[in-house]
């Protein structure tokens, strides 16, 4: 492997469209200690790669700059939930907000990033898998009235007025009653 310039780095994320070329430059990249997430992002918006490409490169770029990992968890949740959704059902988007979260479990975002992907009228993705995951969150954000306030929604949407209510009242700052346990 030779070494690449930062400049012919970022020109073969954006435009080569051989695997071979690009992986290359993705080590040559992380040789050079590159962690400016917006050069990898040229990476991960290479239309030539496929979803499990652009899934091995964040992976590995995760494992390899774990300063890295939550920012590109939370893009490629992103990227996974805006170009993809239709194909798999936000399910990836899902689980690299999950992966966000376990980067950096005291960040709100990826937990209300992850509710924003249900789709009511599809149930889509599952709604007890999306109910779990916040409700595990909610120890280790700093701020956990916007939780709240998802709880509240989903609950709804689950058809479950009292779960609803409670996380309702408490994202208001309320007395609510203890949720029943399920």
């Amino acid at each position: 492997m030779r070494n690449l310039s930062l400049d012919d780095i970022r020109r073969c994320f954006s435009s080569s469209a051989d695997f071979n070329e690009i992986f290359d430059a993705f080590q040559s990249a992380l040789a050079l200690r590159v962690e400016d997430l917006d050069v990898y992002r040229l990476l991960f918006w290479n239309h030539s790669l496929t979803p499990d490409e652009v899934r091995l490169f964040g992976e590995k770029l995760a494992g390899e700059c774990p300063s890295l990992a939550y920012d590109v968890f939370l893009w490629l949740a992103g990227m996974f939930e805006a170009t993809y959704s239709s194909t798999d059902n936000y399910e990836l988007a899902v689980t690299y907000y999950q992966k966000a979260a376990a980067a950096r479990p005291s960040e709100a975002e990826p937990y209300i990033r992850a509710c924003e992907c249900y789709d009511p009228d599809l149930s889509i993705p599952p709604l007890t898998g999306l109910l779990e995951f916040v409700l595990r969150g909610l120890p280790n954000v700093s701020d956990p009235i916007p939780l709240y306030q998802r709880l509240a929604e989903l609950y709804s949407y689950a058809g479950d007025p009292r779960q609803s209510e409670f996380y309702r009242l408490k994202a208001e700052g309320g007395p609510a009653s203890p949720p029943l346990q399920e």
